[in-house]
């Protein structure tokens, strides 16, 4: 596995990072992101310093992460009742 050295930029400070080279592209299109958001808070709302738009953009990802995990739960849960559905009719027409 190639690993690369990069350079990601976030509220003014450069973090070195050593990464995988096929998570570059979403690191950096992540780092993109989070900048972008926090210029989105610092033009929007009352935010006093950056660790106020990091502390923003930690809680709106977080938030959003939770959202997709709760969504996944319920999908896979659906998807098992509509399993064991069509197991239990299967059965039934092999009778």
């Amino acid at each position: 596995m190639e690993v690369r050295r990069i350079t990601i930029n976030i509220a003014g400070r450069v973090y070195p990072l050593n990464v995988p080279a096929a998570e570059e592209e979403t690191l950096r299109k992540v780092g993109k992101q989070i900048e972008n958001m926090i210029k989105d808070f610092e033009q929007n709302f009352d935010v006093r310093d950056k660790q106020d738009a990091l502390a923003m953009c930690a809680l709106k990802l977080g938030t959003n992460a939770e959202v997709v995990s709760l969504n996944y739960e319920k999908n896979i849960n659906s998807t098992n009742e509509r399993l064991v559905q069509i197991n239990q009719t299967l059965n039934e027409i092999g009778k």
